[in-house]
């Protein structure tokens, strides 16, 4: 069994279970849990050290599995998304069907369409969108490769994609807009 694989079906088997994992997304190295499960959110808000209010990126493999877990999305946001290169997260109004504690006071989650295949494949194994935040401590600077990652943070995770540890390509976090009736809003370039 090659290492995709095998990650894989042990990312998925963890994440069933509520557990949490350090992985590589289509940016940086990050933390996940499945984002429908309240107690697995608050566990990795417990490894960061983050404030609940501060909300966390959800990611979905499609764009078609948005409208699960945001009512009526424009889609005009899509047509954006597609002319994006660098991967776009987008705060979306009147979140759903998500742990109640990644939905921010006025409504909105911030969710990103994956590019990566890994990820993608995690999250249609799991059939549910994972959260991903930056593997570090809150107020720290985020790690931009795996062996950057502190030794407290994989130490409190439930599991550690082995998969793409030794990539050093050069990575960035997301943008991260908000769509405020057809205007783009950047927050993070």
């Amino acid at each position: 069994m090659n290492s995709f694989t095998y990650n894989l079906i042990q990312g998925d088997r963890i994440l069933k279970e509520g557990g949490t994992i350090l992985y590589p997304t289509d940016t940086i190295w990050g933390i996940g849990c499945d984002a429908t499960n309240e107690a697995a959110v608050r566990k990795v808000f417990k490894i960061k050290e983050r404030p609940a209010e501060k909300s966390m990126i959800v990611l979905v493999s499609d764009e078609s599995e948005i409208s699960q877990y945001v009512n009526n999305p424009d889609p005009e946001i899509f047509a954006y998304l597609k002319k994006t290169e660098k991967p776009t997260t987008v705060i979306y109004h009147h979140a759903k069907n998500l742990a109640s504690n990644l939905i921010g006071k006025d409504g909105t989650v911030a969710i990103r369409i994956c590019k990566d295949e890994f990820c993608k494949q995690l999250i249609r194994s799991l059939g549910k969108p994972i959260v991903s935040t930056s593997a570090n401590i809150s107020g720290l600077s985020s790690p931009v490769y795996f062996n950057q990652v502190s030794p407290f943070i994989k130490n409190k995770v439930d599991y550690i994609v082995t998969y793409r540890q030794d990539d050093e390509h050069e990575v960035q976090p997301s943008s991260v807009i908000k769509w405020d009736n057809g205007q783009v809003i950047v927050l993070r370039t």
